[in-house]
């Protein structure tokens, strides 16, 4: 009697495991159904941000970083919503769909599985975005020798392309923290110092001279002069000598450009055709000299 019913028992057990196996399977195709229109929700989202971006950038002129990394936060949202509702038609993981779905269970949830450095990077983004210490199309330096234009800013990094075309990925934790250079912020103007050594014995009237022709004969030189500046009879090219070193004096021209570009084009065109000059006029750009003294002991000289 005893053995009857404990199979009686087990049987049961395999009918409802057989039942909710099968339940659980035709739960399945719902569940890849909501994947994929998830995916492609967030590709027409993703394609329709990219085309109004580059609309309103390209004819209107507006900044596109809030727009850009408005798109990464509503993508991710979406892509959040959709998997939660996935999850929400197996019982067994209606808790975690739940959490998801929550105002704040979505906080809590990212809070639990992504890891303090990711949460810090979201969090810096915000910030970047917020407070724009720089935007998108923007030329910036760091650490001296990294150097780029800004291409993105996402939830977690940001994308720098250099003059190599490379493309930087930093850390919005990272970069967020970091002291940076932007050639771009509030104005785009640069001032890119020439600096040429002529030898002492050199006409350092004429060097300066020549300078001044090339500077003002140079089409990407832009005068910054305002009219009060004009009326004070301050000349367009500021050219003065600022050290004496040991072989050589040094002259320094202040060069404006419209843009960093423009500028460092302009100081490579500029040191070569006033080499050239130097060269046909006699000013000399020397290399380094030692004048050296032989000195006779005092036994010497009375023997």
């Amino acid at each position: 009697m005893e053995m009857h019913m404990i199979l009686d028992r087990l049987l049961e057990g395999l009918h409802k495991s057989r039942e909710l196996i099968m339940t659980q399977l035709e739960i399945v195709p719902f569940a890849i159904v909501i994947v994929i229109l998830t995916v492609i929700l967030a590709w027409l989202i993703r394609r329709a941000f990219s085309r109004f971006i580059s609309r309103t950038t390209g004819d209107l002129k507006i900044d596109s970083t809030n727009y850009l990394f408005l798109s990464h936060l509503i993508v991710a949202v979406i892509y959040i919503t959709g998997i939660s509702f996935a999850l929400h038609l197996f019982p067994f993981m209606r808790h975690i769909s739940s959490s998801l779905l929550a105002g704040a269970g979505i906080l809590a949830v990212a809070v639990g599985f992504a890891s303090q450095q990711a949460l810090g990077n979201i969090v810096s983004g915000i910030f970047i975005v917020i407070f724009k210490p720089y935007r998108i199309g923007d030329r910036i330096t760091l650490k001296i020798d990294m150097r780029g234009v800004v291409e993105d800013i996402n939830l977690r990094h940001t994308i720098v392309r250099n003059l190599e075309n490379q493309r930087i990925i930093i850390p919005n934790a990272v970069i967020s923290n970091e002291i940076l250079v932007n050639s771009n912020y509030s104005d785009v103007r640069i001032c890119r110092f020439v600096e040429i050594g002529i030898s002492y014995q050199s006409d350092v009237d004429r060097a300066k001279e020549i300078m001044n022709e090339e500077v003002l004969a140079h089409p990407g030189y832009l005068d910054v002069r305002t009219q009060a500046d004009m009326e004070k009879g301050i000349p367009p090219v500021t050219i003065r000598l600022i050290s004496l070193n040991d072989s050589s004096v040094t002259l320094r021209a202040w060069v404006w450009a419209a843009d960093a570009f423009a500028a460092f084009a302009m100081s490579c065109d500029l040191l070569e055709s006033i080499k050239k000059r130097f060269d046909q006029e006699g000013i000399v750009i020397p290399f380094p000299q030692r004048t050296i003294s032989y000195l006779t002991p005092k036994n010497s000289i009375e023997e």
